[in-house]
């Protein structure tokens, strides 16, 4: 099993969950109001007067073979809304519960 950790822009929350569905990745845990900068470029997500914008994250465990097919789609959306920035990290799970 894979964890995957997304971070993103706020803007990106509806399409995502959405997606993940079109993707047969059911369970998920999202939190709101994630606050950040990148390590290599854009805009802070303060969430305050000078810097507005924040982030969201979803963390889903799914099986391994899943990970590359929506790796695939968060990088095809990177892609397309680069200035909103998105961030995935892939994580091996040891054991579930």
């Amino acid at each position: 099993m894979k964890a995957v950790l997304i971070l993103f822009d706020q803007a990106h929350y509806s399409q995502i969950e959405r997606d993940l569905s079109k993707l047969n990745i059911r369970g998920f845990s999202a939190w709101k109001e994630v606050y950040g900068r990148g390590s290599r470029t854009g805009e802070p997500h303060y969430g305050s007067h000078a810097w507005p914008s924040v982030n969201n994250a979803i963390i889903t465990v799914i099986e391994d073979s899943k990970a590359p097919q929506l790796l695939r789609y968060l990088k095809e959306l990177d892609t397309e809304y680069g200035n909103l920035g998105l961030r995935a990290f892939v994580l091996n799970v040891e054991g579930m519960v």
